[in-house]
């Protein structure tokens, strides 16, 4: 069963008149922070490995042989 706009537009009145909308604007504000604190922790993380991977990377150059 789909749900169409009529369905939707009652369910957010319905939302609306339980929460009121001082309530839902703050709890989108902290859902926000939250994907922010989530995002910022994925970026972090990423960092931390990839700087492990290369402090622990192969020097693969060959070495120099003097010809002298």
């Amino acid at each position: 069963m789909q749900m169409g706009p009529w369905q939707l537009i009652i369910i957010a009145i319905v939302v609306l008149v339980l929460f009121g909308r001082g309530k839902i604007s703050s709890l989108m504000g902290e859902v926000g922070k939250g994907i922010t604190a989530f995002k910022k922790g994925v970026k972090d993380s990423t960092a931390e490995l990839e700087k492990e991977a290369s402090d622990t990377a192969k020097d693969v150059t060959p070495e120099e042989k003097d010809k002298a």
